[in-house]
């Protein structure tokens, strides 16, 4: 490709991006239209938006994974997404407060609780949505799985209102905060890569000191958060050390010794 092609496709690129529009490939057309056949795609879109892409897409071919995979016996699945997901979303982009009506683990109902939404959570273990929120009369953090939600409606409180709730919010999750810097070995500085994606939901802080050749990475998460950050560690095993965080220090030599105590001699 010589330089004017190079140039007349930059223009043309930036011309359809100013215009909204982007190019997508045959096999991301067909993996678009396969993915508009699951269940949850009525949930994901409005219906105007999902009858505008199956229009677009109706010349397109369906991906058939029937004879190009074989499926495992697997646990029942759950749903990907939400009914609820797209109105507290909403809720969360305008900062709007909610009534909120739920279940708890014991099956007591709670209604028309006033709640602040802030965050939304998808855990893939449990394979489940959650909602973060601020309990406005008891000012206290709250996690609810969607499941559990039975009704939402929308709240009306003052600009003021919300400000000071955001700041609340800002206090409470700093209490919660955790600190811990783990120092990677230096004979496995060339995994660094793999050591950072090992922590790459985290907020961190990397710092490498040339005289001893050694990267550092300071962590910071919720205290709940606390076992996650452990398994991470025992995974890397060796290859991390962690020099400051009395908790974490403390569970990786009680993890030490268990496993140290199963070889013992008898």
């Amino acid at each position: 490709m010589n330089l004017f092609e190079k140039i007349f496709n930059y223009q043309m690129i930036t011309r359809l991006e100013d215009s909204g529009t982007f190019m997508i490939t045959s096999q991301e057309r067909s993996w678009l239209k396969t993915m508009l056949n699951h269940p949850s795609a009525s949930y994901a879109f409005t219906p105007v938006t999902l009858e505008k892409l199956e229009s677009v897409l109706v010349d397109e071919n369906t991906l058939d994974f029937a004879e190009a995979f074989v499926e495992k016996a697997r646990s029942k699945e759950k749903q990907v997404y939400h009914p609820m997901l797209r109105a507290l979303r909403r809720f969360i982009i305008r900062q709007t407060a909610i009534q909120l009506t739920y279940k708890v683990k014991d099956d007591r109902t709670f209604t028309n609780e006033m709640a602040y939404p802030y965050k939304l959570e998808y855990s893939l273990v449990k394979k489940e949505w959650y909602l973060l929120w601020y309990h406005i009369r008891h000012r206290a953090m709250m996690s609810s799985k969607l499941d559990k939600i039975e009704s939402i409606k929308e709240l009306t409180i003052s600009a003021e209102r919300v400000a000071q709730i955001g700041l609340d919010i800002e206090k409470l999750l700093q209490k919660r905060q955790i600190h811990a810097t783990i120092e990677v070995i230096k004979e496995y500085n060339r995994e660094l890569s793999r050591i950072l994606y090992a922590f790459s939901c985290f907020e961190k802080q990397v710092d490498y000191d040339e005289i001893r050749e050694t990267y550092t990475i300071r962590l910071t998460f919720l205290n709940n958060e606390a076992e996650y950050v452990l398994s991470k560690l025992r995974f890397l095993g060796k290859r991390v050390r962690v020099t400051q965080g009395d908790h974490l220090q403390r569970r990786m030599l009680e993890s030490a010794k268990k496993a140290l105590a199963r070889y013992e001699e008898t």
